[in-house]
């Protein structure tokens, strides 16, 4: 039997602190809806197929496991080897500033609270960077705190304006 004093009290996942699969989809569907709509998100929506709908699945499914619910991608394809995958499509800076731009749009249409969406966006920022492929033409931001700063300034008055 094992001493209670060294059981730390469970943390919830990424995942659970979203609100599970029903509410990952909701934020994958505004996600692409977001990417199909607005013209700002024009050069993401260039590096996808013309239907969105297997995208859609695809992210919908990696996006459970990489938040620390169900492995759907994993349990599909295998390891996702996001790199790897991504290596094909030219992604610059511009390209990992829509798409952090167009998720943490979503994420606040979707009603994620905002310490949520602060804590997730420096994540999504790590591995955005890591899919850059062109380091050439990257500016590189001192720290993810100055991107986040930046991208939630950008976001808001972008936001305001639609």
């Amino acid at each position: 039997m094992s001493d209670p004093i060294d059981e730390a009290p469970a943390q919830p996942t990424a995942f659970e602190l979203v609100g599970g699969e029903a509410r990952v989809r909701e934020l994958v569907d505004r996600f692409y809806d977001l990417m199909d709509l607005e013209p700002d998100f024009a050069g993401i929506h260039a590096l996808h197929p013309p239907t969105l709908e297997g995208s859609r699945d695809k992210f919908f499914w990696f996006l459970c496991g990489w938040l620390g619910g169900p492995d759907h991608y994993i349990s599909r394809f295998g390891h996702p080897r996001l790199r790897a995958r991504h290596l094909p499509f030219t992604i610059a800076s511009g390209e990992r500033d829509q798409w952090l731009r167009c998720m943490a749009w979503a994420m606040e249409d979707v009603g994620l609270s905002e310490a949520l969406r602060e804590r997730l966006l420096h994540s999504f920022f790590d591995t955005a960077d890591w899919m850059v492929n062109q380091r050439s033409l990257v500016k590189k931001m001192n720290s993810t705190s100055d991107f986040s700063h930046c991208l939630f300034s950008r976001f808001r008055r972008l936001s305001h304006s639609v």
